[in-house]
Formats: C-alpha cells, structure tokens, sequence
C-alpha cells in the first residue's frame, strides 16, 4: 500500500497537476485584486479557490500516507515542511478583521512552486547554503561603503551638503552610486572642488565596489549551486539504487576495511 501511494504521489502526472494547482491559485489571487471582477465573478473565484485547497490537503494527506505507520518522515524533508504549513495556515478560521494576513496567505502559495520544480529548488537550496559565505563578503562591503562615505563627506561635504552633508547621506548616495544611477551627474557636481579627486573617487568606488565585491556575491553563489546540485545527484542516485544497491555498497565500504585491517596487521607485524 504504502509502495503504491508513493509512486502516484511522485508520478509526473500528479505532479504537473499540482503544479498547475499552483498556478492556478496565482491566477485566482492576482484576479482578486479587482474590485470589479470581483463584483461580477467573485463567488466562482472563491469556489475555485476552495477547491485548489482541497486538493491541496488531498495531495498532503496522500504524502503522509505514503510513509504508511512512520508519518514523520514526511517531515523530515524541509520542503515538505513548508508545504505543511502554507497549507495549515490556509485552513486556520480567520475572519473579515485578519483579511490582510488571509490575502498574504494566499499569496504565499504561490511559493509552492519552489516545491515541485527541483530546479527552483535548486537555487533556493544554494542562496540558503551561500548565506554564511556571503555574511562575509557584505562585511567586507559594508566596510568598502563605509570608507568611501567618510571620505566623500570630507571631500565633497561642503560643496554638495544633500548628497555628502553627513555620513548617512554619502552612505546613501553611495548606494546610488553602485546602481550606476546618476553617478556621472554626481561626479561632475563633485569636480568644482576637486577637479582631480572626483574621478578618481567614483571610478575607484564603481570599480572595487560594483565589479569585484559585487562579483564575489556571484562567486559564492555559483560555488554554493554546484554543491546544492552534487547533494541532489547523490540523493537521486541512492534513492535510484534502492535498498539492495545501498546493501551493496555498505558490502563493499566493509570489504575494503577488511583488506586495510589485513594490511595493518603486516605493518605492525614487519615493525616488531
């Protein structure tokens, strides 16, 4: 039984027909935000939406009963955990006073998306994984702002108070500046009081900040997908290989470890 269910809750049919769920309810939601739409066709929006949820709880209890008398290992799966709870919370009784957090909620389905295509799966598993990396790299840019800034409010302070009056201004022009938004305007206002110094500045700023930190960001992300996409190909390729595969390879692990044991004790013997 519990063999059945998981193959029809991981056929590619099922699948596409929650994925079409999805879009679905994104459809529904974005037509919500008319008002008149909503006069004309608004209990059929909600009768849809209604039964996308259904199908919804179906597609969970279908999961859950795949894992027959251990449903907790369906919540051993971080993705299956998220569907869990935009699905919960959907169900929870609100009325017409949580109306903002019952449209937020329905949104937020919307992300389910990210569950049934292990490609988006794929880029979420590596932001997530790049996140202490990149802690490192913003410090690094943070203190690249910060230097650019007290400088530019010692240079160009007096000469262009709105943009380089203080530290939070420069700060936030900064910011401007690394969009490459305006920049040119900035740098000639700048070059009345420091023909020299202004290029320099924003060519420097631009160039360190905008090319080669910015690109560490891309670094670390590309690095952390190629990790994301080897766990992914491993966990395929041993859920592939099946319990006798598995069986083989720990088969193996303690044949080789037999072999070095043999070859220790010869070691231990040439030495006494």
């Amino acid at each position: 039984m519990n063999e059945a269910l998981t193959r029809f809750v991981e056929a590619r049919w099922f699948r596409i027909t929650i994925t079409l769920a999805i879009l679905a309810t994104a459809v529904v939601v974005g037509l919500e935000t008319s008002s008149r739409l909503m006069q004309d066709w608004g209990h059929v929006l909600r009768w849809i939406d209604r039964a996308i949820i259904a199908l919804f709880v179906i597609e969970l209890a279908l999961k859950l009963g795949s894992h027959g008398a251990r449903p907790i290992e369906f919540f051993r799966n971080p993705w299956n955990v998220f569907d869990f709870v935009i699905v919960a919370v959907a169900l929870l009784p609100l009325d017409s006073h949580y109306l903002a957090v019952v449209r937020l909620v329905r949104v937020l389905r919307v992300l389910r998306l990210v569950t049934t295509l292990p490609q988006l799966q794929l880029l979420v598993g590596a932001l997530l994984r790049s996140i202490p990396s990149m802690g490192y790299v913003g410090i690094l840019l943070s203190i690249h702002f910060y230097i650019y800034a007290v400088i530019g409010a010692f240079l160009f302070g007096s000469n262009d108070p709105a943009h380089f009056g203080n530290l939070g201004r420069a700060l936030l022009t900064l910011f401007q500046v690394v969009t490459l938004e305006g920049w040119v305007e900035l740098m000639n206002a700048q070059r009345v009081v420091a023909p020299l110094a202004a290029p320099a500045y924003f060519v420097t700023f631009i160039v360190v900040g905008g090319m080669i930190i910015l690109n560490l960001f891309i670094g670390v992300i590309m690095n952390s997908m190629q990790e994301s996409a080897a766990e992914i190909a491993a966990q395929r390729e041993v859920k592939n290989a099946g319990p006798t595969g598995v069986i083989d390879e720990i088969a193996a692990l303690e044949g080789s470890l037999e072999e070095l044991k043999k070859r220790l004790a010869v070691l231990r013997h040439r030495i006494q």
